[in-house]
C-alpha cells in the first residue's frame, strides 16, 4: 500500500469510491491521466470481489465462442438485457482477462492449459477459477499489486464516503467520514462509484458486512437516475446453520455435480426445470423457497449433496468452502449441507451509459453499483467479476477523456435527518428494515404485501438514526436502498428473471419489457 498520508487531500484529479475489481481496474486505467484517490470503506481486501468464489466467465476455451457467451447472457437476462452492453461484456472480456494474466493473476491450470468449469445456465465450460474457489481474492491481489506500483494512485482505507458534493448539477467531489469521526470534503474532476452491492438490505445475505447499498443511496440523494432495482438475485445455496454466517456455497459445486435434496432427502430440481441443479439461479432459488413453504417451519432447510462425488476431488477443488464448513463441523464431501437462499447480487443500480456515465455530469459508476442493463432481469453466473473488469476500465477511459477542472463550490446532498440513536438502537433499526425486506421483498413477492411495505419503509426513513457515525450512515443507506427496491418491485406488475410476483406470475412483454427508472418520487419504464 502507498504510505499513509497524515490527512486527506482537499482535491485530486479523480476519486474512486471502492476498491473491489471495478475500482481497482479503473484506478489502474486512470493513473496515466492524473492523481487518483481510491477510498475504501474498510480494508482494501474487504469487498464482494474478495468473496467471489466460483470464477470469472469468458469465451477463451477451444470449444467456446463469444457468440455463445452472448446467447447465454441474453437468455439468463430474460428479455431485459441491453444487448449492446452484453456484447461489449463478452467481446472485451477475453482481452481484459489476458491482461490480468500478464499482471500476475494465477488462474488454475491443467498442465499448461487454463482449467475451465461450467456453471448454471452456461452452454460451455467457460468459467476460469483460481485456488479452486478463491477467484475474486486472487484477481484482487493481482490488481492491487499492479495499482500500488503506480505512483499516481493513493489508497485510503477506513474512509467512509457518505455523500456526493454537487455544484450546478455537476458532481464535483465527495464528503468523507474519516476514522476519527471527522468529515472532509474532497474535490475532483470526476467521481467513480465502485461501491459494490447491497446484500445487507436483507437479513440473510452472502455479502460481506460492507455491502449496505451506499453508492446507490448516495447517487439517489444527489438526483441521479436509478434503474432496475427490483431485480435482486438470491443465491440459492447459502450455508444455513444457527449462529453461522450465511456463507456462500458456490454454484460451481452444482457445476461439478452436486444435487439438491429436500427435507425428505429427495432430489427435487428435475421437477422444476429441465436443467435440474444447473437451472438459472432465480429458478433454483424459487424451487427451494417452494420446498421450504411445503414444510412451513422457520428452521427448515434443504440440502446440498456432494457425497456421491469423489471426496478427494471435492476437497481439492473447493478448499476454502471445505475448510470453512469444517469450522462448523460439516464435511461437505461426506455429509449433507443445510442450505437456504440468501440475497446475493443486485442487477439494478445507478443508471449508466456504456461508458459508465450516469445522468449526473461528473459522476460515473461501474461494477455492481451500476446498471448498464448488461445483466437484464437475472445475472448469468460468473459475469459479475467480468462486468467490474470490463466496465471499470471503460468508465475510467471516459473519465480520462472528459477531464474537467475541479470546482470547489458545491453543496452536499444530505441524508434525511432523524432521531439521534445509540448504537444498540441503530442495530435494532437496521434489523427491522432487513426483516421487512426479507419477508415482503424477497425471493417471492406479492402486490398486497408490497403495498404495505412501501409506506412502512417510508415511515422508517423518517425515524432513521441521524447520520453521525458510520453505522448510522449505513442505516440511512439501507432503508434508502430498500425503499428503492420495494417501490420498483411494486411498480413492475409481472414476473421476470429474479423478480417474481405471486399476483402477476407471468411476463408482460407488451408493458414491461423495459427498464424501470427511478428519479426522486417518480418511476417510469423506458
Amino acid at each position: 500500500m502507498n504510505p499513509v498520508m497524515t490527512a486527506l487531500p482537499a482535491e485530486t484529479d479523480f476519486i474512486v469510491v471502492g476498491a473491489g475489481i471495478a475500482g481497482l481496474r479503473a484506478s489502474v486505467e486512470l493513473a496515466s491521466a492524473g492523481r487518483v484517490l481510491c477510498l475504501a470503506k474498510r480494508e482494501v481486501t474487504e469487498s464482494n470481489t474478495q468473496y467471489a468464489q466460483g470464477g470469472i466467465a469468458a469465451a477463451l476455451s477451444d470449444d467456446d465462442e463469444v457468440r455463445l457467451h452472448l446467447e447465454d447472457t441474453l437468455k439468463a437476462g430474460d428479455g431485459l438485457c441491453n444487448e449492446e452492453a452484453a456484447r461489449i461484456l463478452v467481446e472485451e472480456g477475453p482481452p481484459r482477462i489476458e491482461e490480468l494474466i500478464e499482471w500476475g493473476t494465477e488462474f488454475d491450470r491443467t498442465g499448461a492449459k487454463i482449467a475451465f468449469t461450467r456453471e448454471g445456465a452456461h452452454s460451455r465450460s467457460r468459467v476460469l477459477h483460481a485456488h479452486g474457489d478463491s477467484t475474486g481474492r486472487e484477481i484482487g491481489r493481482a490488481l492491487f499489486l499492479k495499482a500500488t506500483a503506480m505512483t499516481p494512485i493513493t489508497f485510503r482505507e477506513f474512509e467512509f464516503t457518505t455523500d456526493l458534493v454537487v455544484n450546478d448539477g455537476r458532481v464535483v467531489g465527495v464528503r468523507v467520514l474519516d476514522q476519527s469521526g471527522q468529515t472532509h470534503e474532497i474535490y475532483a474532476s470526476a467521481v467513480l462509484l465502485a461501491t459494490g452491492g447491497l446484500g445487507h438490505v436483507y437479513s440473510d445475505s452472502t455479502n460481506p458486512a460492507v455491502a449496505t447499498g451506499d453508492g446507490v443511496a448516495m447517487a439517489y440523494r444527489a438526483g441521479a437516475e436509478i434503474s432496475d432495482m427490483e431485480f435482486v438475485q438470491f443465491h440459492p445455496t447459502a450455508l444455513f446453520l444457527k449462529n453461522a454466517p450465511r456463507f456462500l456455497l458456490s454454484e460451481a459445486l452444482r457445476g461439478e455435480g452436486a444435487y439438491l435434496r429436500n427435507i425428505e432427502l429427495q432430489r427435487f430440481m428435475p421437477k422444476y426445470h429441465e436443467s435440474a441443479e444447473l437451472a438459472p439461479r432465480d429458478v433454483v432459488a424459487r424451487a427451494i423457497a417452494h420446498e421450504l413453504e411445503l414444510v412451513r417451519r422457520p428452521d427448515a432447510a434443504v440440502y446440498l449433496d456432494l457425497t456421491h462425488l469423489d471426496a478427494e476431488r471435492v476437497r481439492k477443488r473447493f478448499p476454502m468452502i471445505y475448510s470453512t464448513c469444517m469450522q462448523y463441523n460439516i464435511d461437505i464431501a461426506a455429509e449433507l449441507v443445510p442450505i437456504r437462499p440468501a440475497a446475493h447480487y443486485a442487477m439494478g443500480g445507478v443508471r449508466t451509459d456504456l461508458y459508465g456515465q450516469t445522468s449526473l455530469p461528473g459522476l460515473y459508476a461501474a461494477g455492481e453499483v451500476a446498471c448498464t442493463g448488461v445483466h437484464g432481469a437475472n445475472r448469468l453466473a460468473s459475469n459479475s467479476l467480468l462486468e467490474g473488469l470490463v466496465y471499470g476500465a471503460r468508465a475510467a477511459q471516459n473519465m480520462r477523456e472528459q477531464l474537467h477542472s475541479a470546482n470547489k463550490h458545491g453543496a452536499v446532498a444530505s441524508a434525511a435527518a432523524g432521531n439521534h440513536g445509540q448504537s444498540a438502537e441503530t442495530e435494532k433499526f437496521i434489523k427491522k428494515v432487513q426483516s421487512l425486506m426479507w419477508q415482503h421483498v424477497g425471493v417471492v413477492r406479492d402486490g398486497k404485501a408490497l403495498q404495505q411495505v412501501v409506506p412502512a419503509l417510508r415511515a422508517m426513513q423518517s425515524q432513521a438514526p441521524q447520520a453521525g457515525d458510520r453505522r448510522s450512515h449505513e442505516a440511512v443507506n439501507i432503508v434508502e436502498a430498500g425503499l428503492l427496491i420495494a417501490r420498483s418491485a411494486l411498480a413492475r406488475e409481472e414476473s421476470r428473471g429474479a423478480h417474481y410476483r405471486l399476483d402477476h406470475p407471468l411476463k408482460n412483454d407488451a408493458k414491461y419489457r423495459k427498464h424501470s427508472v427511478v428519479t426522486g418520487d417518480n418511476i417510469r419504464f423506458v
